[in-house]
């Protein structure tokens, strides 16, 4: 895609702002970045989540680092999550790419679970103590053999949400770990999602890449705007009362998921599948 030029203080003014709430409620940049850059740019959904994806892989790089040398990976969680993630980031980007990238139909398809990916964070930032109550029992009653089969279809499909929208690998992912392996201690459950995000996000954004969807002008520009952001984000941290900024970030990612859903438009699904039945796709 082309270089961004002049405008490259505003993504990177955009960039410290998320890194800020990222920094203060954990959040994954995805759910805040990728919307941010749709909306408020205009920028094409598939050129903002193969830019955002670049982005994650090289922030969720820095912080596996932190969490490798203070040793709160839990490796064999990390390799059923990617063995399920992988793969269908790869098939994902296959189907992006026979849907032709720069298409209607896929920046549709994009937007769409974009939307439900932000509805899901949203409840799962408001409801998370009630959604562990509610479902720790029966999922703790499960063997160790089907919690390792859950773990890799977990990892499925986060690998479809975050290929096709950069969200998933934060609040949802900690979230399954945490009903998933309750016995694990909260540093290592976020140290094993943020290590796992890795190679998800590494082979998602490398395909987005291949097939021109990213903008390297505009990824350097996020990067230098949110290391300094989430720096002062996580600072501040404990001294924000971190369940009114979850609330007010849930109500945001509501209406931004409302918003992008009025701007899927359903005719070019069916036009996709009259193409198909027709051959002339």
């Amino acid at each position: 895609m082309g270089m961004i030029g002049s405008l490259q203080p505003v993504y990177s003014l955009a960039g410290f702002a998320v890194g800020v709430l990222v920094g203060l409620t954990g959040v994954g940049g995805g759910s805040l970045m990728t919307p941010l850059l749709i909306l408020l740019f205009g920028i094409h959904p598939a050129t903002a989540v193969g830019t955002d994806l670049l982005f994650a892989a090289t922030t969720k790089t820095a912080g596996s680092l932190v969490h490798g040398f203070s040793r709160t990976i839990d490796w064999s969680v990390v390799r059923r999550l990617a063995a399920g993630s992988v793969p269908m980031a790869v098939l994902t980007m296959c189907v992006l790419s026979y849907l032709d990238i720069n298409s209607v139909v896929a920046r549709d398809l994009i937007t769409a679970f974009l939307a439900v990916a932000l509805f899901l964070t949203a409840v799962v930032l408001v409801f998370r103590k009630w959604i562990i109550a509610r479902y720790s029992d029966r999922i703790s009653s499960l063997g160790s053999e089907r919690i390792a089969t859950v773990t890799v279809v977990m990892g499925g499909v986060l690998g479809v949400l975050v290929t096709l929208t950069s969200v998933g690998a934060g609040a949802i992912g900690v979230t399954a770990l945490i009903l998933l392996y309750p016995k694990l201690s909260t540093s290592r459950i976020v140290g094993t999602d943020i290590v796992h995000a890795v190679p998800l996000t590494f082979a998602a954004g490398i395909g987005h890449w291949l097939l021109g969807s990213t903008d390297i002008s505009l990824f350097v520009s996020l990067i230098l705007g949110s290391i300094p952001g989430i720096l002062i984000g996580s600072y501040l941290a404990v001294r924000v009362p971190e369940r009114a900024l979850r609330i007010v970030l849930a109500v945001t990612l509501t209406l931004v998921a409302t918003k992008l859903s009025f701007d899927v438009h359903p005719s070019s699904f069916s036009s996709l599948a009259f193409a198909r039945v027709t051959g002339t796709h």
